[in-house]
C-alpha cells in the first residue's frame, strides 16, 4: 500500500504555473532530452515542498526503444525528475548557491507504470538540510495514482 500523499495537490491550481521550463533552465543543468521537468505549479518555502510535472510524450528519448510496442517510462528517469525537482527547490527558492549534485537514492518504490499522454506530477518535500547536504521526499502522481515514491539525496558540490 503507499503511503500518504505528502500534500493534497489536487486542492492546488494545477493550472498556474509558477516556473516553466525557460525559468527551470536557468537554474537545471540539465538539457535537451535530460530535461525531465517541465513546470513548477506550487511551492511553499516554509514547509518545504514544491509540486511539479513531467508531460509524458511520445517523442521521448526512451520511447522507441524501452520497451518497443508499449512503451514505459524508465524508473530511473522518474527518479532523475524527482532529482531535478529538488535541486530545482533547494537552489531557486531555498537559496542554495553552486552546483547541486545528485548524491543518493533510498526507499524507491515503482507502484504503476507511466506511459506517453500521462502527466508526471512530482510531489515534493525537503526533509533536511545541512551546510552542503540536503534530503528531499518525492512521490510521482499520474492519474490519481501514486506511481512511485523515492527520498533523494543531493549535495552542494
Amino acid at each position: 500500500m503507499p503511503p500518504e500523499l505528502l500534500f493534497p495537490y489536487k486542492e492546488l491550481d494545477l493550472n498556474h504555473i509558477e516556473f516553466d521550463r525557460a525559468a527551470i533552465a536557468e537554474v537545471n543543468p540539465q538539457s535537451y532530452e535530460m530535461s525531465q521537468l517541465d513546470a513548477i505549479v506550487w511551492h511553499d518555502l516554509e514547509k518545504m515542498m514544491a509540486l511539479g510535472y513531467k508531460d509524458i510524450t511520445p517523442n521521448e528519448f526512451w520511447v522507441r526503444g524501452h520497451i518497443p510496442g508499449r512503451p514505459i517510462m524508465p524508473g530511473v528517469i522518474m527518479v532523475e525528475a524527482a532529482a531535478q525537482l529538488c535541486s530545482f527547490f533547494m537552489k531557486k527558492i531555498y537559496g542554495l548557491d553552486g552546483f547541486i549534485g545528485f548524491s543518493g537514492i533510498e526507499k524507491t518504490r515503482f507502484r504503476e507504470t507511466v506511459v506517453p499522454g500521462d502527466r508526471l506530477y512530482l510531489l515534493g518535500h525537503i526533509d533536511r538540510v545541512r551546510s552542503r547536504q540536503f534530503q528531499g521526499t518525492v512521490q510521482g502522481v499520474v492519474n490519481d495514482k501514486m506511481v512511485f515514491d523515492t527520498v533523494i539525496s543531493g549535495m552542494r558540490v
